[in-house]
């Protein structure tokens, strides 16, 4: 889904959902437009490209210690940070970020497995 420009536009297509979605649900996390969810979801998807690898490595030992719950304190940060960066997006609070965070995940794993091709059987018969 990621090797061509179109992969990488359809995932922000779906962080952009993802982030609406949570919105929706979370109290705390408001969303201004159609452009600030776009705007959004292409700024998470460079953050968890670029930031999100660094502060795992340098994050490690804590999320050894809590046995990976610390991972939801990252998501969190990575989503908080977003806002920081997008104009019309605003997170409220630190357990909106948490929330929304773990929505906005679940949300796109599931838009991600739905329009994937990976994961499709392929079966082979000889002639």
């Amino acid at each position: 889904m990621y090797s061509t420009p179109m992969g990488f536009v359809v995932r922000v297509f779906v962080n952009a959902l993802a982030i609406v979605f949570a919105a929706a649900i979370v109290p705390g996390i408001e969303i201004r437009g159609v452009l600030a969810a776009l705007g959004a979801g292409l700024v998470l998807g460079v953050v968890n490209a670029i930031v999100r690898p660094v502060l795992l490595i340098l994050t490690l030992p804590l999320t050894l210690v809590s046995l990976g719950l610390f991972l939801f304190v990252l998501n969190g940060l990575c989503l908080w940070l977003t806002s920081t960066l997008v104009k019309g997006f605003e997170i409220h609070g630190f357990w909106a970020a948490i929330f929304g965070a773990l929505i906005v995940s679940v949300v796109s794993w599931l838009l991600t497995a739905f329009l994937s091709d990976r994961g499709r059987i392929v079966v082979i018969t000889r002639s």
